[in-house]
């Protein structure tokens, strides 16, 4: 199988040719290429889109493929299903059925990198505890983490948590010797609360600037604390709702190589405006604008209805970098963080796996032609009805 394009850095056309879900060789063409090509987009955060929901009791196996399918038509070929604070048997039930869908569809095998759990070991005050529900927050246990681990079959790759929380520096210290990434998020942590957990193995921190309160001092704040630790790799989520413009240059432009742009999409994401129960939030409202709030407290955001590729144009068309560097940090960066970019993860390259994207980019406008997961065309616009979710 042949594909063709303009690269994404080089802006040379190039033929990539598949065999066997590899890249087996990458040639210059002479032909002019209309649409560019780049890796496929990695999402490390996504609690479900196109109104399929991966933290219920309703949610299935079915589900679970349905949204790495929606996920095709924004460009992610890979990502992190993410299973947020809840009880007891409801995160056990959609890690379950995650990993049950892990091993039954080869496609979805080929999508999920591993679950991220975020929470329910977070901290219980308003502002930092976002949008999750206060009943369900706990402190951290290493034998509900072995319970995950075993009902999953070990595919767990990160979990979130605060730092501050009793017993969370042994936890941080369970995670890294398993290998699992520790993030720091949803906290109120002193400065040397974070230096602790980053001693102890922590290595990245979730959506930063977010699950915070809406004011707090100016300085030293976990806010400051984590942007200045280099060893943090930093999740940014540049949907244009939850971080201003000045706020996500700073971030990108400080934390550099270690910037990763994500989504936290939900159910709604691709979904109209208007009111909406869900699992986690109860009453939540949906704008025309994309903005997800709680019904009660506007200033609280109940995810992000935006899915990755938008956030990738918002930076370029913010002026905040060109698209080279918003694809990288969509990709190759959370590749880095997993290890992945070890076999060419994140990037074009030979014998890399052969997942990336073919795209249009008029007037900044990045919209979606083709997604191709390990060789197969998983996504093409003219013959799908799910379009670009908003694409301009």
């Amino acid at each position: 199988m042949f594909y063709k394009g303009k690269h994404w850095i080089s802006e040379e056309s190039i033929e990539i040719k598949v065999e066997n879900g590899t890249i087996s060789s990458i040639q210059k063409t002479e032909e002019e290429c209309k649409h560019w090509i780049a890796p496929g987009l990695i999402d490390i955060q996504v609690n479900g889109i196109g109104g399929y929901d991966l933290n219920g009791f309703e949610t299935t196996e079915e589900t679970v493929l349905n949204v790495v399918k929606e996920l095709h038509k924004v460009g992610v070929t890979q990502f992190c299903p993410t299973v947020v604070t809840g009880t007891r048997e409801r995160m056990l039930h959609c890690i379950k059925v995650i990993s049950k869908a892990y091993e039954t569809y080869p496609l979805v095998k080929k999508s999920v990198i591993g679950i991220h759990v975020e929470g329910p070991y977070i901290s219980e005050e308003d502002g930092p505890r976002g949008a999750h529900n206060k009943e369900w927050v706990r402190d951290p246990d290493i034998e509900e983490l072995n319970d995950w681990l075993t009902i999953s079959n070990n595919l767990i790759c990160k979990v979130t948590l605060a730092p501050e929380k009793t017993g969370s520096i042994e936890f941080i210290k369970a995670l890294y010797e398993l290998g699992i990434v520790a993030a720091i998020g949803h906290c109120n942590a002193t400065e040397d609360d974070i230096q602790k957990a980053v001693e102890a193995g922590a290595t990245m921190s979730t959506h930063l600037g977010n699950g915070a309160h809406p004011s707090i001092k100016r300085h030293p704040n976990y806010i400051w604390s984590q942007l200045a630790e280099d060893n943090l790799w930093a999740g940014i989520i540049a949907d244009g709702h939850h971080l201003p413009k000045s706020v996500l240059k700073v971030m990108i432009r400080t934390k550099g190589k270690k910037a990763i742009i994500t989504s936290d999409a939900v159910s709604l994401a691709g979904m109209p405006p208007g009111n909406y129960k869900t699992n986690i939030n109860r009453d939540v409202v949906l704008q025309e604008n994309g903005l997800l709030h709680l019904a009660n407290t506007p200033d609280i955001l109940a995810g992000s209805a935006v899915p990755l590729n938008r956030g990738v144009e918002n930076l370029v068309k913010m002026g905040i970098c060109d698209l080279k560097n918003a694809i990288l940090m969509a990709s190759h960066h959370p590749a880095q963080l997993f290890g992945l970019d070890k076999d060419g993860t994140g990037s074009l390259r030979v014998n890399s796996p052969a997942n990336f994207i073919i795209f249009s980019n008029e007037n900044n406008n990045f919209k979606i032609v083709k997604t191709i997961s390990n060789g197969e065309i998983v996504y093409e616009i003219n013959k799908s009805k799910g379009g670009s979710y908003g694409a301009s």
